[in-house]
């Protein structure tokens, strides 16, 4: 089976601009994760799909592997999936470019689903964290996702789902955290499909999946990650690979 990860990394960044180019620990933040990528032996290659000259550079003068996207796109799934098109791959592996210390046991986790399912039932597989705090579960920004008996994703969405109408009934709150695993048959349906109407609602791309037909295996983890979404990020990361040397 032949696994590849492949890191999106758009240089604008409406909350952050630039912040992948963005200084951490004497390397740009997108070649931390890319190095973090490579590091995890997890891939048979790594790879780095940008619309930005200047992220393209830095990686190739790294001696790291590099594609320049075509044309914009609107999400994530587009860009790996026109990257990906023309490349032998079984498992594509989406890597957060902004979230440069990977967590290399979830990975394994999202790998393990697609050795196990040897009728190849899965089209995708992804991450969701527990969440208990009611700001989290009310923010519109942490999208939320409920699954089935068998942790098949039902349906993700920025309001508060389940609806906790009964209040002496247990419920438990999940965020998606938008790392996926593709077959890669999974991504270029989903590059040749249009934004479906739910997508377009939501504006979540793991929608688009569900709504052709695609099937989303969800898998729990403890793990959260140390994203930069904004300066006070950064300076939270750079504190954080301070406290790791």
């Amino acid at each position: 089976m032949k696994i590849i990860a492949m890191i999106p990394a758009r240089y604008s960044a409406s909350r952050f601009p630039g912040k992948l180019m963005k200084d951490l620990g004497g390397k740009p933040v997108i070649l931390r994760t890319y190095e973090a990528a490579l590091n995890t032996n997890l891939f048979t290659d790594v790879f780095i799909v940008t619309d930005s000259d200047i992220i393209f550079e830095t990686i190739e003068n790294a001696g790291g592997k590099a594609i320049m996207s075509k044309i914009v796109h609107e999400c994530g799934s587009d860009r790996i999936a026109e990257a990906v098109e023309n490349i032998e791959a079984d498992i594509v592996i989406n890597v957060q470019g902004d979230e440069p210390f990977i967590d290399a046991i979830s990975l394994s986790k999202l790998i393990a689903v697609f050795k196990q399912d040897t009728k190849k039932e899965i089209d995708l597989a992804s991450l969701k964290v527990q969440i208990t705090n009611k700001e989290d579960i009310e923010n519109p920004n942490n999208v939320k996702v409920i699954t089935d008996i068998n942790n098949l994703a039902i349906y993700f969405s920025r309001s508060v789902i389940p609806y906790y109408r009964d209040k002496d009934k247990p419920v438990k709150y999940y965020k998606h955290k938008g790392v996926y695993a593709f077959r890669k048959q999974a991504l270029i349906d989903f590059y040749n499909n249009p934004m479906t109407p739910l997508e377009a609602a939501e504006k979540i791309e793991a929608i688009r999946y569900q709504e052709i037909g695609k099937k989303i295996k969800m898998v729990e983890t403890d793990v959260e990650a140390v994203g930069i979404d904004t300066p006070e990020d950064l300076e939270k990361a750079i504190e954080f690979l301070k406290s790791k040397k």
